[in-house]
């Protein structure tokens, strides 16, 4: 749980930073890759075209453009992670997050683009997903996890249900 613990701590050294620019905020720390800048925005008006490109990058399924357009617009939060070279500024990670806005929230879509994996930015990432939902005063974060990133949310403190109950799917025929 210490983990979770400095998630929410005061002397937390990755503290989300006022608004750098009207469209994102950075996190000390995480400011420079690469003599890049990298920083996290809320906005939901992302160029589906570039978030397709990105999900093209790890080797997603294509959907339908207009109901990945649906999906973002419904959500509880969208959280975007760009990195800035220059006056040139391209997309590196997505995650959004649906919620009943009171006690649950469920994280979908979480990506990082392959050139900026393996350097803290997915972890980066989910903190800030975790934080805000956190700042909403929801206590119940569950996602779904491919085989193969499972570790990877393990290690962020996400644990198979402690319960044991198994999750159940409908699918149209």
């Amino acid at each position: 749980m210490g983990f979770w613990k400095s998630l929410f701590s005061a002397s937390d050294t990755t503290t989300t930073a006022k608004p750098a620019q009207a469209e994102g905020y950075s996190t000390p720390g995480l400011t420079t890759i690469s003599g890049s800048r990298i920083f996290f925005s809320t906005d939901r008006e992302i160029d589906l075209y570039e978030l397709e490109e990105l999900c093209d990058a790890v080797g997603w399924s294509r959907r339908p453009l207009r109901k990945v357009k649906k999906a973002i617009q419904h959500s509880f939060l969208v959280v975007s992670m760009w990195e800035q070279r220059g006056a040139q500024r391209r997309l590196i990670g997505f995650s959004r997050a649906t919620s009943d806005h009171a006690f649950n929230a469920t994280i979908w879509d979480v990506v990082v683009h392959p050139e900026f994996q393996g350097k803290g930015l997915g972890k980066a990432l989910m903190k800030q997903v975790i934080k805000k939902l956190r700042s909403e005063d929801i206590s119940n974060i569950t996602l779904f996890a491919d085989p193969h990133v499972v570790d990877f949310y393990r290690n962020l403190g996400f644990m198979p249900d402690p319960e044991g109950i198994k999750g159940m799917f409908w699918y149209p025929d």
